[in-house]
């Protein structure tokens, strides 16, 4: 008799209608601090940028009326054009010049007043046509890019750390209060940025405000408004090529959503499962009335207090007892072990080259703002390949062709950087090289949904999920390799994605078969 009063949600839905004015008008209020989520994801790309600098030259200048640009740089300090380099740390050339010739005594600042020797200086003259954090602190010359390269990896442990932390709290507290806790983290703390006083208070910063947008997007996803968010900030950078500007843009005006709390409801379904039918009951009835729908009868009597009302699926989820056993079926066979450490190498270098390909994407000749724009905006036609091709193709086939372009278009950017077209060449492998790993994000989270049992699915795609972030920790680093060799950072990019699009050739398809239900289910796909 109890089973007679659990509420299907599904089918309350369908009275209420499932996409109605009232959803519609949430789904977009929802959508909108994703864009400024996205925005401060990628933001330190610009923040932390290495503007163009040069040694301070006493002998020929005054530090206080001088210029980046003068007619002496080529006989005071050494030039390397780095014509060779595609992507990463250039030469050290920013803090080296020649040592001073003693023996010339002429006041001019002439060629004659330099030696070829070269030295280390200490003191350096910016373009004033940027500022970053490399501008405000100092942050020069090769033995400290590695704190640059932090920024980022400071953020990916964030997102990290973020997704558990608040995936945990919205299960105690509700989603909407965690929402908007998580709105208010990421605003504050990247608007704090800008009144760092030094390097350590913004690296802390940075993890701060990752928690607050890890706990943005799992509660309000959305592929397309999070690349409006990516291409949005290049523009910003651009305009105000001042990173206390870009960050105050990109993170102050969030702090109004804090007034959702107020506004979005409670997620029905949490409210249900933590048996607060009433609070339930008020929201359902206001989307009703919105959506002008007349409820029936069994929904209405649902609400009554002696009712133990649940959510669809409740019951089933409930039952952990179930999800150890087949984690222990799976571990102890071979052919699944294999299979899924396969598809969790592939998470992690798709996440590393996706995050790779756009850090580097300022460091491509040309534009870097339109780099950079083009760079996250060529994830749209990337998902759309994605999803043409796993309909008509297959998974297999799909991931694989996608690793493959990927992998073969960033390797044959460094054989094109040096030729008479390189500009326009490199800049459309490079994309290519996007294209491709972005379609490989869209069909990994398809296919490794369809190769796990039905208990363990949501848990193993966020499994996935996990390590791919562990592969985007390392990342920022990549620009390090082009100090050994010029090609490296590309080549590695190249290499790993042929690597996993050979790999995946070792998976099954998993295109129109019934998905597993089971671990021994799951071993024979």
């Amino acid at each position: 008799m109890e089973r007679q009063h659990i509420l299907d949600f599904d089918d309350m839905l369908e009275e209420l209608g499932e996409l109605g004015k009232f959803q519609i008008y949430t789904y977009i209020l929802v959508c909108l601090p994703v864009i400024f989520a996205a925005a401060n994801s990628l933001s330190y790309v610009f923040t932390a940028g290495v503007p163009n600098y040069r040694c301070f030259i006493p002998e020929c200048e005054d530090p206080q009326d001088t210029s980046y640009d003068t007619p002496w740089m080529k006989w005071a300090i050494p030039i390397d054009d780095n014509s060779d380099q595609l992507i990463g740390v250039k030469a050290d050339t920013y803090c080296d010049r020649f040592a001073f010739n003693r023996s010339v005594t002429n006041a001019t600042c002439s060629p004659e007043m330099f030696t070829r020797t070269i030295e280390k200086c200490t003191e350096w003259i910016f373009d004033n046509d940027e500022r970053t954090i490399v501008n405000d602190w100092n942050i020069t010359c090769v033995e400290n890019q590695w704190k640059l390269s932090l920024t980022g990896t400071s953020h990916f442990a964030g997102i990290v750390v973020g997704s558990c932390v608040f995936g945990v709290l919205a299960d105690w507290y509700g989603r909407k209060s965690v929402f908007v806790i998580c709105i208010l983290l990421m605003s504050i703390s990247g608007a704090a940025q800008v009144i760092s006083p030094e390097y350590i208070t913004f690296i802390v910063l940075i993890f701060v405000n990752s928690l607050g947008t890890a706990g943005v997007y799992p509660l309000a996803f959305i592929i397309g408004v999070e690349m409006v968010g990516e291409a949005v900030v290049s523009p910003i950078a651009w305009y105000t090529k001042d990173w206390v500007y870009l960050q105050l843009i990109v993170s102050t005006p969030a702090i109004l959503f804090v007034g959702y709390y107020w506004v979005i409801p409670e997620s029905v379904r949490w409210l249900l499962a933590n048996k607060k039918n009433q609070k339930a009951k008020k929201i359902v009835f206001k989307v009703a009335k919105v959506n002008k729908v007349i409820l029936s009868h069994n929904v209405v009597d649902s609400f009554k207090e002696e009712a133990p009302l649940t959510a669809k699926g409740e019951l089933e989820t409930k039952e952990p007892d179930k999800i150890l056993p087949i984690i222990k079926q799976m571990l102890s066979s071979r052919k699944l072990v294999i299979r899924f450490l396969i598809m969790y190498f592939i998470w992690a270098v798709n996440a590393f080259i996706y995050y790779g390909l756009s850090i580097n994407s300022t460091s491509l000749g040309g534009n870097k703002y339109v780099n950079f724009a083009l760079v996250s905006l060529i994830e749209i036609p990337g998902y759309t390949v994605a999803w043409i091709c796993i309909q008509k193709l297959g998974r297999r086939i799909s991931l694989v062709g996608s690793l493959l372009v990927c992998g073969v278009t960033c390797t044959l950017t460094i054989f094109v950087v040096n030729t008479s077209s390189g500009g326009w060449a490199v800049i459309t492998l490079f994309l290519l090289g996007k294209l491709g790993v972005t379609s490989s994000f869209g069909v990994v989270y398809v296919y490794t949904a369809e190769l796990l049992p039905t208990v363990i699915r949501s848990g193993g795609v966020g499994t996935a999920s996990t390590v791919a972030r562990l592969g985007a920790l390392l990342a920022p680093f990549v620009p390090l390799l082009g100090l050994h060799y010029s090609a490296l950072p590309m080549l590695l990019f190249g290499g790993i994605a042929i690597l996993a699009g050979l790999l995946a050739l070792n998976l099954p398809e998993t295109f129109g078969i019934k998905l597993p239900e089971t671990a021994e289910e799951a071993e024979q796909i």
